[in-house]
């Protein structure tokens, strides 16, 4: 027998048990991290334990183990890292949450809604799971889904599109208010994967426009969009996308130069015609010049980072209030007071955990659907903290969307639940067809 005949087989059911198994252990250590950083967080504001320290314990161990449960369940064979990260940036996103606001009705009210929200959004995790047992099975429904992206993100633009804080992002119906420009951003990611699949292969020969004229008409038109409703972070993040799967679908460099000159000159136009664009453009560049208005969030983001230090004030012991949406666009600035550059380098390294892991997805799938969707599944989830992390350290200038995981809102939330539930599919499709493949 030769060195191959002779190696063990391992049967995918064996091959799933032992993934879940370092899962449960990473979440039973975050669920102490958390439990831990709660109770600080009430010691330091108060002096005392908080009351409600049982049933945040009882509701938190109740969310991370069913969701433990119905991986175990749906996709036994599934990525163990991927989940144990996001869960401990909704943890320590949602005990921020719940520390901000300084009064008591302020605190337990946004906590309330977080809390609500961090079970929908693992409730969608597990819908997701369940109702998509093959993701190849998502590719024919390619320009349904691009149409479908397009539609989600012109509905604000209708009556019952709602403008909050300048930019016309949000649907309200009846008592609910939702960004459908969350959901819309995975949509295009399938449409983009599944269109290049067939069209990648020749345009790595040669260019033509009837090739490009689907994927191209999707693009102009979501960016188009998000530029009438000033959401340019969104179409920061569809942009970079869009030049992302270019590049790995047709493996030419000639896209990121193209994409490069395009964001210039996109960038360029939209300075000259939009104020807001201005604004916060002259905001980053000197803060200073304007204290009192467009460089102010940026100004008390900076001495609140600049306060932590490298260890931090400790939770509860910092004063992040004075920066202005500090619970959605700043919640970075304050775990920077308060937790020091220890922890912003702990969220930084849990970001790039999530990344590395979904590029090793992609690296290892072997169909060309599933890897250019790992691949835009991550690109969203990454550029995303990125862009939000850096317009808050002055890297770039801030564009106003939410860090995956972390900040207050439930759109994000659920959406960024639901990427995470698509490469965890990803990740079970992988290591069960290779382990049955070596049987």
């Amino acid at each position: 027998m030769t060195a191959v005949e002779r190696r063990p087989v391992v049967r995918p059911q064996i091959a799933a048990i032992r993934p879940r198994r370092v899962e449960l252990g990473l979440i039973a250590l975050i669920a102490i991290v958390v439990v831990s950083a709660y109770g600080l967080a009430s010691l330091g504001q108060s002096a005392s334990v908080p009351a409600n320290i049982g049933p945040f314990l009882a509701w938190m161990l109740g969310l991370f183990f069913f969701v433990h449960l119905a991986v175990r369940r749906f996709a036994a064979a599934a990525d163990p890292v991927l989940l144990p990260m996001a869960l401990l940036l909704n943890g320590l996103g949602y005990v921020m949450i719940a520390r901000l606001g300084g009064d008591v009705d302020g605190g337990s009210r946004l906590a309330a809604l977080q809390s609500v929200w961090s079970a929908v959004g693992i409730g969608g995790f597990v819908a997701t799971l369940v109702l998509v047992p093959r993701i190849r099975a998502l590719a024919q429904y390619r320009y349904l889904l691009g149409v479908g992206g397009i539609v989600l993100l012109a509905l604000p633009l209708l009556p019952i599109g709602v403008q909050i804080n300048g930019a016309r992002i949000w649907v309200s119906i009846g008592p609910i208010n939702f960004q459908p420009g969350e959901f819309a951003k995975i949509a295009l990611a399938l449409f983009f994967a599944s269109y290049l699949v067939d069209a990648g292969d020749l345009l790595k020969n040669r260019i033509e426009l009837r090739d490009l004229a689907p994927i191209g008409a999707a693009w102009v038109a979501s960016v188009g969009v998000m530029v009438l409703e000033r959401d340019l972070g969104s179409s920061m993040l569809v942009f970079a996308l869009f030049v992302v799967l270019m590049w790995v679908a047709t493996e030419r460099t000639l896209w990121l130069g193209v994409g490069a000159a395009m964001f210039v000159a996109g960038g360029a136009i939209a300075f000259q015609f939009f104020d807001h664009v201005e604004r916060r453009i002259d905001g980053w560049l000197n803060p200073w010049a304007d204290p009192q208005d467009s460089g102010f969030q940026i100004i008390q983001a900076t001495y609140s980072m600049a306060e932590g230090g490298l260890t931090g004030t400790g939770l509860g012991r910092g004063e992040p209030d004075r920066v202005p949406f500090v619970e959605t666009d700043f919640i970075f600035a304050a775990i920077g007071e308060e937790m020091g550059l220890a922890g912003t380098t702990a969220i930084l390294m849990a970001f790039l955990i999530i990344i590395g892991s979904g590029l090793r997805i992609a690296i290892r799938a072997t169909r060309p659907f599933e890897k250019l969707l790992a691949v835009g599944l991550t690109t969203l989830l990454g550029i995303q903290a990125f862009i939000i992390m850096g317009g808050v350290v002055r890297i770039i200038p801030l564009t106003g969307i939410t860090l995956p995981f972390v900040s207050y809102g439930g759109s994000a939330l659920v959406s960024n639940y639901i990427v995470l539930a698509l490469l965890m599919r990803l990740s079970h499709e992988q290591r069960t067809t290779t382990s049955s493949a070596t049987r």
